[in-house]
């Protein structure tokens, strides 16, 4: 792992069921909005080397705790402010907050403006790698519901399948690498 941490927060949904003794929800578990759709289940949230793409951390929350409380966000419209944040204010850290899409698309067509279109383009490039963990996790381990009630078991399964993804993802660099060398 070199420097610079990518992060992002995935849902994984809860069943929703009440059938069970009790007849309720998992009270561990909480709703969260997700554009206009609301989610009931759990985020991981998850720290991405910038440079390998490799996942370092893994922390599972309820569906309802912030993003920007939970770790060191670098690049997501959604963590503007961050920088202001009491937690934060002590921190040497270098924040790349993309711009809110409202700002982006009212940049001047001008040298400044697209320069600076130029300069959210590269972060979002960067912040694409925070994206292939998640993908794998979700789309080739088909992921998207937890299997138990409780925080506590349902977190060790992303903590394994993030790590099988670093495994996969790692193993295709290494595959894509070893492929191109030459003879």
């Amino acid at each position: 792992m070199r420097e610079g941490t990518i992060v992002d927060a995935t849902l994984i949904a809860a069943p929703p069921s009440t059938k069970n003794k009790d007849g309720k929800r998992d009270p561990e578990m909480h709703p969260s909005k997700k554009g206009n759709d609301w989610h009931f289940g759990m985020k991981a949230h998850v720290g991405v080397d910038a440079a390998s793409g490799l996942v370092h951390t893994v922390i599972g929350t309820d569906g309802n705790v912030a993003d920007a409380t939970h770790a060191l966000p670098h690049g997501d419209a959604g963590y503007q402010g961050v920088e202001k944040r009491l937690e934060n204010i002590c921190k040497s850290v270098t924040w790349h907050v993309a711009m809110k899409r409202s700002k982006r698309k009212a940049l001047p067509n001008n040298k400044l403006g697209r320069l600076m279109e130029k300069l959210e383009h590269l972060k979002a490039s960067v912040r694409a790698k925070v994206e292939h963990p998640s993908h794998v996790v979700k789309n080739r381990f088909r992921h998207r519901r937890m299997r138990y009630r409780g925080l506590a078991k349902n977190t060790t399964q992303p903590y394994t399948l993030f790590a099988f993804a670093n495994l996969l993802l790692a193993g295709r660099r290494f595959t894509i690498t070893e492929s191109h060398s030459p003879s």
